[in-house]
């Protein structure tokens, strides 16, 4: 089930990106499978790649539509509004690699300082949103990969929400959630 799940999901966003490039928004989507589970509520985020360099990333951080209208949104979204890069153009899509992260519920962490948050930090496991007032940011837990050491994961993700990496306040609030990760397989269709 896992393995089918994933090559629908990695198809669908490709198709979603596909047919945004050749008949623009609005026009149906090719037929695919579609079964119950995508019309429950998911959040993902879908993750591009290409040559091995982040070529876009976009998400939702909490469930608030269908699995299935997720996946689509966030895969346009990736590959033409994610503002670290240029919209993505057609010659560029079969160099594309696709990942999909259901995203799991986040949980409050609870600590008393920025040294007890660091220790309670599972490195490799977690996903993490960093919150302080207004700002917010979130690292998948596939970023422990680059940034192994908690203290410069923790570091990385002030800075991505626009404080410096030495920050810390009293109203700082983490949470963490788990990721169900899905690639595309070497050679998708496109």
């Amino acid at each position: 089930m896992s393995a089918e799940k994933g090559r629908l999901l990695t198809a669908l966003a490709r198709a979603a990106i596909a047919a945004e490039l050749t008949a623009g928004r609005g026009q149906p989507l090719p037929a695919l499978p579609h079964p119950a589970w995508l019309d429950t509520s998911g959040a993902c985020f879908i993750t591009l790649t290409e040559n091995g360099q982040l070529r876009g990333c976009i998400g939702s951080l909490e469930a608030h539509r269908s699995l299935h209208d997720d996946v689509i949104h966030n895969a346009r979204a990736a590959a033409f509004a994610d503002p670290r890069f240029p919209p993505l153009e057609a010659r560029e899509l079969p160099r594309v690699h696709i990942e999909v992260s259901l995203l799991g519920t986040p949980r409050a962490l609870h600590f008393t300082d920025e040294a007890d948050a660091l220790r309670r930090l599972r490195p490799g496991s977690d996903g993490v949103i960093f919150e302080c007032g207004s700002r917010r940011a979130t690292f998948l837990p596939q970023v422990w990969e680059q940034l192994s050491d908690p203290r410069q994961f923790l570091a990385q993700l002030k800075r991505k929400a626009g404080f410096p990496a030495d920050f810390w306040a009293q109203d700082v609030r983490l949470f963490t959630y788990p990721v169900e990760k899905f690639e595309e397989d070497e050679h998708h269709d496109s």
